[in-house]
């Protein structure tokens, strides 16, 4: 197979299958299950309406309390697949593989390594979870390389066309000893990149993976990014969030323009006690016709939906609820990873 010829796909392109892995009583959902299932029903379900869904279950128990749920909530069961494999935690965003086909429809899966957002958390099993699932046949004839380099699917966003976007803060706190031009090769010439985009700014409170791109700011188009604003002076996120802004108003095309910018409103704060949480619209899926939209049960969330409507001509948007999913720091994207067309046969 030819390395040079793969290619990065974007994430509006066509997909077979969305990835995800179900919440069970030995994950950190234990304390919450109830809820959380019922955030995962609406998410497959929705799913199920434009595409195939692969849930990863712990084992037979586990699955077939999965099968019972969705069943019970009507959810189209032709378009769900199970799959048993060990995990950690239900973030495939950051354990699946990150695909990469080549024009002759080969398919190249790359399995980083996986240190739970560095070392934060027990991460071993979903360190193996793509390599399990590789040698299980999910993916058919796929070859997986093993690249021993930590990074996390929601670390990055491609434009499918060459170009990456990602956050100095998490790569630098993954790799503290390597220089912005050694990860700037590194990431170019694994994932097949022409260039890098690097923003400076824009964390949110209540995020553990030091500033994943997919909380931030997202590709819609190879020329147009959709991000997270916030247009509250009061509110802690207002500086760091404008200066990211600032950072995608200086970005350019690859062919000298600047980008569509597509400013996602802001959610109230949305509060665990103390703690704050992560409430985020730019940790959107992108499915086949459709995009899906984190919900905060916030008056924004109307507003937030016609922004993506509009950076996402000819896509319905589908509002999902996700307070119970911001419990545990994430989101939509944060708990799928999209496998494009050709990765795996659908039945």
């Amino acid at each position: 197979m030819s390395q040079t010829a793969m290619r990065f796909p974007a994430e509006w392109e066509p997909q077979s299958a969305i990835l995800i892995a179900w919440p069970h009583q030995d994950t950190d959902w234990a304390e919450r299950l109830g809820e959380v299932e019922d955030a995962y029903i609406r998410l497959v379900d929705a799913i199920t309406r434009f595409q195939p869904a692969i849930i990863v279950v712990a084992d037979d128990d586990v699955e077939a309390y999965a099968d019972a749920r969705l069943r019970s909530n009507r959810v189209d069961m032709a378009r769900v697949r199970f799959v048993t494999a060990p995990y950690d935690d239900t973030w495939l965003r950051d354990t699946g593989p990150i695909t990469l086909r080549g024009a002759d429809g080969s398919t190249l899966l790359l399995d980083f390594r996986f240190t739970g957002w560095g070392g934060k958390f027990q991460a071993s099993a979903d360190d193996a979870l793509a390599a399990e699932l590789h040698r299980q046949g999910l993916f058919g004839d796929a070859t997986l390389q093993s690249v021993d380099f930590a990074l996390e699917g929601g670390a990055i966003e491609t434009d499918g066309q060459g170009t990456l976007l990602t956050t100095w803060t998490c790569l630098n706190e993954r790799h503290p000893q390597a220089s912005r031009e050694q990860l700037t090769a590194q990431l170019a010439e694994t994932l097949r990149q022409q260039r890098v985009l690097w923003l400076e700014n824009g964390q949110l409170e209540g995020d553990d993976t030091d500033a994943h791109i997919d909380t931030l700011a997202r590709f819609a188009a190879p020329d147009a990014i959709v991000f997270q604003a916030c247009d509250d002076p009061g509110d802690s996120h207002h500086v760091p969030l404008q200066a990211m802004a600032t950072e995608l108003a200086a970005l350019r095309t690859t062919d000298g323009q600047p980008y569509r910018l597509f400013p996602l409103p802001w959610a109230r704060p949305l509060r665990d006690g103390d703690r704050r949480l992560a409430a985020s619209y730019a940790n959107f899926l992108i499915l086949n016709g459709a995009v899906l939209m984190p919900a905060y049960g916030d008056a924004a969330d109307a507003e937030a939906a016609a922004v993506l409507k509009a950076a996402f001509p000819g896509r319905e948007v589908v509002q999902i609820d996700c307070r119970p999913i911001i419990w545990q720091n994430g989101s939509l994207h944060c708990l799928t990873m999209q496998l494009p067309e050709g990765v795996v046969e659908n039945h």
